[in-house]
């Protein structure tokens, strides 16, 4: 792939400089933010591979600009910079979505070396979902995502345990959205034998529901369709 790119967030520009020198001295183009608002915009415009993101910054801090960045779906890894070395602003950091955390002052070298092992982790995780994707093995519909290669299912980032059987009739539906599948259908083609009794598959789709759904009661994903059977519905 291309050259990496990072984005700083930092309300010093002194140390935002210092940072994209070497960095861009790695090969890595790099955009830089005096603040979580200029950062997020930054974001919204460009690809972004990974972000180095102070916590005290004016108009938006960096936790608060974190939290944002999770909530978008964007899932690059952050590393967060701290003048202090309170264990409390490292905690929120991490509990926020932040990967790594370096406390001020800190070396070129160490940062350096983070950003590298973080991005090469990342990279493989892009080549591992680029191909999957390219493969057409990874359904998303909404916040719902179906990896048919690694047997994972996830809402909105988190990740969600499926049994087999949970797993296949809900892959059968995400491959075929908006399409209405009866329970004999949904069971003929899961269990690939005669629907004998179908009253198991009202019991799987509930658990599905349960498992995917933030109201299973309101159902966004997994919708009934009274008298004809089951859909996954378009977003």
């Amino acid at each position: 792939m291309e050259a990496y790119h990072i984005l700083i967030v930092e309300d010093d520009k002194d140390i935002r400089d210092g940072i994209e020198i070497y960095l861009k001295n790695q090969g890595y183009i790099v955009s830089q933010a005096a603040d979580g608002i200029e950062g997020l915009r930054k974001i919204e415009g460009e690809e972004i591979h990974l972000a180095i993101v102070d916590i005290m910054m004016p108009r938006m801090d960096g936790i608060t600009m974190m939290m944002k960045v999770r909530e978008k779906g964007y899932d690059f890894p952050v590393i967060m910079l701290s003048a202090k070395s309170e264990e409390v602003d490292k905690i929120m950091g991490l509990n926020m979505g932040a990967d790594d955390y370096v406390t001020k002052p800190f070396t070129t070298m160490e940062l350096l070396a983070r950003v590298n092992s973080h991005l090469r982790r990342y990279g493989k995780y892009l080549q591992a979902v680029g191909g999957a994707q390219e493969n057409g093995k990874v359904h998303v519909i909404g916040g719902l995502e179906l990896n048919e290669e690694t047997v994972e299912v996830s809402v909105d980032g988190k990740p969600v345990k499926m049994t087999p059987l949970e797993f296949k009739i809900l892959l059968l539906l995400m491959k075929n959205p908006g399409r209405v599948f009866s329970a004999d259908e949904i069971y003929e083609r899961v269990w690939n034998e005669q629907a004998v009794n179908t009253d198991t598959i009202m019991v799987h789709i509930r658990k599905i529901r349960e498992k995917i759904e933030i109201n299973p009661k309101e159902p966004k994903y997994l919708k009934v369709v009274w008298g004809v059977g089951y859909k996954i519905e378009k977003q």
